[in-house]
């Protein structure tokens, strides 16, 4: 588990991002950027609010130094390809991708001066495995990927870059398809291994790629997604 190092968590206040701070608080300096500071009370945390798709970050709340970076906000719009408008498709990508970029941008000196920091965003299963009523999210999502793996060659060695590719996991974001437990049961049955995904799972995996112990890992996209992806039952 990593230690005294300074980690900014972009949209931390629920989801795998509050399972994040939660798992690395207690031992590590937790910046959350988030519209909201709801949930973090209990958190020794620090809360800057932010709202990634139309703001600047105001740096100097921040370290000099900045070990990681962690982007967490994002959409899951499923609607049927004709009933998605143009609109639609930027909302999500202004979310998933526009967002990211902006973040980055005004925190990428801070992570410079780390020497050996890491950068970690989430993708979709459903950009490695097509899946029906997922185009919107999974073109922006498909562009994170991409964009993993750019930057990680461009910043190497001194930067690492990689993404979690996660199916659906039980958070606030998703509870619209969890609400009943028809929708639960149905949703555990499609995964090989017969459940979805919990937030802390995420955040335990992202606290790898934060960490020592995947030092030599950078452009990778990691699928965490209960077998979903690449297995047939």
């Amino acid at each position: 588990m990593i230690k005294n190092k300074n980690i900014l968590i972009i949209g931390g206040s629920s989801g795998i991002g509050l399972a994040l701070a939660d798992l690395l608080s207690s031992s590590n300096n937790i910046y959350i950027a988030s519209r909201s500071s709801d949930n973090l009370s209990e958190l020794n945390a620090h809360h800057i609010t932010f709202d990634a798709t139309s703001e600047i970050l105001d740096t100097s709340l921040l370290p000099e130094k900045l070990d990681g970076f962690v982007y967490c906000p994002g959409s899951i719009n499923l609607r049927p390809f004709k009933g998605l408008s143009v609109e639609a498709f930027e909302k999500d990508f202004q979310i998933n991708v526009t967002g990211a970029i902006n973040s980055l941008k005004n925190v990428l000196g801070n992570l410079s001066a780390s020497g050996n920091a890491s950068i970690v965003f989430f993708s979709t299963v459903a950009v490695q495995t097509g899946m029906p009523f997922h185009s919107s999210v999974a073109a922006s999502k498909g562009a994170i990927e991409g964009l993993t793996r750019s930057l990680a060659a461009e910043f190497a060695p001194k930067i690492r870059v990689n993404a979690i590719a996660p199916s659906l996991v039980n958070t606030p974001l998703a509870s619209k398809f969890l609400n009943n437990d028809t929708k639960l049961e149905k949703a555990n049955e499609r995964h090989p291994l017969g459940r979805i995904g919990s937030a802390k799972e995420i955040a335990q995996a992202t606290a790898f790629l934060l960490g020592e112990e995947s030092s030599w890992m950078t452009g990778r996209v990691l699928q965490l997604d209960g077998g979903i992806g690449n297995l047939k039952t």
